[in-house]
């Protein structure tokens, strides 16, 4: 094993290294005050629509009630800027948000890889110093926002794992509930060849593939579980079909046999995927985020059952592990950098009924628990919401049965089915989403939750001018707890 490859995350060396970078950012920040918020979430969480929502709210100056400084008229301006690293692909805005209040009106597609967009808002202080001499009137903070798959933080432990050690672990998981039968194929085919003889290129590609097609099934196929590493076989990005992601482990992680073996190339490819493709992302990017959003789709975990909800919690567990949190100060910031407050968002929360949302809330607490003790710990703020970034329905009550129920009505998208009603993508539909229970640790005791969701098309140009900008819900909580003290 190579000898860099073993050093996990938060070593001394990255440190120094992600360390050089911060320093030069405090420095930096004492001319321009600065903020850089990490935005995270595994597939379809609802990264897109979170940041494009957010970007808006600020630009536009909608409708924020919980957010102080607007709602106090503080916010005099916020304009889209340059992004600090030029290197790091823009975050296309415009064109998601163009998608999203265009007359088809879709969602944008969702993140594949990472991206960045500055603002730059311009507000009126209130904090003063030295007797009230100094300080308050027009100020300005820069917003860094990085838009990143949570699919790459999953891949951070496997800094720590050696082959044999990633190869035992993702053999031992193949043979256990939903992942049994997707994992079949690759099993069979993997248990089939010799680690011994001389690598074979088609063979690699064959296994690396069946290898890839086992994951994606995982997370899709109505399965939607979560702990799912390598993350960069899910969210390539524009690294698909290079050597470093045509790999798979092999039985008992047999790759200390000679370097042009089979198991020998497959060892080499494992480590060359750890050393130039996980840790450059965690040194570049992910250590030098000041605050972090971890958006969570709990309602498809819902769909998926018990075993879809442990394994959430534990992709969470992986991936809140990989944050170094605590305060910032010009040491922290020089030797180990820190997120200093972190928001577990719980998003999609307008498939139901505002009646449940306090129990959405409840249950993205129980499934970050042990992540979000572990923050309260070292003092850092946490918070955990329910949020729909962008709303795309409106509550009504509909009379079923002699029963009046509390109803989300909305435009489904074309194609969406409930029962044998197949949606056009143009009329109007009620929908009875179903209850989360009062106690939903019973949730994980693994007692059934019926609940029925629809695909609805974003809200339509009356929804946005009743709301005064893109109706939202919760949004202004997220924004003041992220940035309010950044503001006051």
């Amino acid at each position: 094993m190579a000898q860099d490859s073993s050093v996990p995350p938060g070593s001394l060396w990255d440190d120094i290294k992600a360390g050089t970078a911060n320093l030069g950012q405090y420095i930096g920040a004492l001319g321009r005050p600065s903020l850089r918020l990490g935005v995270t979430g595994l597939s379809r969480a609802g990264k897109t629509v979170f940041i494009t929502g957010l970007v808006h709210a600020l630009v536009s100056g909608g409708r924020m009630p919980a957010f102080r400084a607007m709602a106090e008229g503080r916010i005099t301006a916020a304009r889209l800027v340059q992004h600090p690293d030029d290197a790091l692909p823009r975050f296309a805005y415009e064109e998601h948000l163009a998608t999203l209040t265009g007359p088809d009106r879709h969602w944008p597609q969702s993140t594949r890889a990472i991206s960045g967009l500055s603002l730059e808002i311009e507000y009126e202080s209130r904090q003063r110093y030295l007797g009230g001499l100094i300080g308050g009137g027009a100020s300005r903070l820069g917003l860094d926002l990085v838009d990143y798959p949570g699919e790459w933080l999953l891949d951070l432990p496997l800094l720590a794992k050696d082959y044999a050690t990633f190869s035992a672990e993702i053999f031992a998981k193949a043979g256990e509930g939903q992942r049994r039968e997707p994992f079949a194929a690759f099993v069979a085919a993997a248990r089939a060849v010799d680690p011994a003889a001389p690598a074979d290129e088609p063979e690699i590609r064959r296994l690396a593939d069946l290898f890839g097609t086992a994951l994606r099934a995982c997370r899709d196929d109505g399965r939607g579980l979560s702990a799912l590493a390598p993350g960069r076989f899910l969210m390539p990005g524009d690294l698909e079909g290079a050597p470093a992601l045509t790999f798979a482990p092999l039985p008992g992680g047999a790759g200390a046999g000679a370097a042009e073996s089979l198991g020998g190339v497959m060892a080499r490819r494992y480590e060359a995927y750890k050393s130039r493709i996980v840790r450059p992302f965690f040194t570049e990017h992910f250590a030098r985020i000041d605050r972090q959003v971890v958006l969570v789709d709990v309602l498809s975990a819902l769909n998926g059952g018990a075993e879809a909800l442990a394994d959430l919690e534990t992709a969470l567990v992986d991936v809140l592990a990989a944050f170094r949190i605590g305060a910032r100060s010009l040491l922290a910031s020089l030797f180990a950098p820190r997120v200093t407050r972190i928001l577990f968002a719980a998003t999609k929360a307008d498939h139901l009924h505002h009646t449940n949302h306090d129990r959405l809330e409840a249950l993205l607490g129980v499934l970050v628990r042990r992540a979000y003790h572990r923050a309260q710990a070292a003092g850092v703020p946490s918070e955990s919401l329910a949020l729909a970034s962008i709303r795309a329905t409106r509550e009504v009550m509909a009379r079923q049965g002699g029963q009046d129920l509390p109803c989300v009505a909305g435009i489904p998208l074309a194609g969406e089915r409930l029962g044998e009603t197949r949606f056009d993508g143009e009329t109007e539909a009620a929908l009875f989403p179903g209850d989360l229970p009062e106690d939903v640790e019973v949730i994980f005791r693994g007692r059934p939750v019926p609940l029925s969701f629809l695909r609805f098309r974003p809200p339509g140009p009356e929804a946005r001018r009743q709301a005064e900008g893109l109706p939202h819900i919760r949004l202004d909580r997220a924004l003041e707890f992220l940035l309010g003290d950044q503001l006051s």
